[in-house]
């Protein structure tokens, strides 16, 4: 497909004289999604990101007001990625079907670039977190669906599907069948793709 999922920016290998401002920052963000690559799934905590990084607690929080800001700062480049990209496919797919099929391979394809965005995604990576950090991924899950739910009302409206076709409970079902293959791969240690044979499902899953 043509839009490609994005991931989260590494830092170049030379380190520049003087840290560009925010470096720190990003560095803090690149560090935690590496360690959320663990398939070991384990909490990550303060201390053990302070000793990744080879500061001190009191440095991450010169930048982080909080670990659940840290978080926060991992969904918001989760959420630009995605609407971006979503944005992107419904400006350059007139057809409602090629719409929610980009879609589709976008999300599988974003987390197997982002194996440990994957975490804070299902919300494994959340437990335990501050409660605001989950519902805001509720919130971007319901986002998601209705960008699909739109996408199938495109697809009516050029009569690619029949009037009485439910938009609503198959955006519901495909969004389920995201979070399944996410879930999967992320339980899986990263092991099973979450394309893995999805272009044999999907003319049965999308219509």
């Amino acid at each position: 497909m043509d839009a490609k999922p994005d991931t989260l920016p590494t830092a170049g290998a030379a380190a520049p004289r003087r840290r560009a401002p925010g470096a720190r920052r990003l560095q803090i963000l690149q560090t935690l999604a590496a360690m959320l690559e663990d398939p070991r799934g384990e909490k990550i905590t303060t201390a053990a990101l302070a000793a990744k990084l080879s500061v001190s607690e009191a440095a991450l929080y010169r930048h982080f007001a909080s670990k659940a800001q840290m978080f926060e700062g991992l969904i918001e480049f989760i959420e630009s990625s995605v609407f971006g990209l979503i944005n992107d496919i419904a400006t350059r797919e007139a057809s409602g079907l090629r719409q929610v099929r980009a879609i589709v391979l976008m999300l599988l394809e974003f987390a197997q670039a982002n194996r440990g965005m994957t975490r804070v995604l299902i919300g494994d990576a959340l437990v335990n977190e501050h409660d605001r950090l989950q519902e805001r991924m509720n919130q971007f899950m319901d986002r998601v669906e209705a960008s699909i739910r739109q996408s199938y009302r495109v697809a009516i409206s050029r009569e690619e599907l029949p009037p009485q076709f439910d938009a609503a409970a198959r955006a519901a079902l495909v969004t389920a069948f995201v979070i399944g293959r996410w879930h999967r791969f992320a339980k899986s240690g990263f092991r099973r793709a979450p394309a893995e044979n999805v272009e044999a499902q999907l003319p049965a899953l999308l219509v």
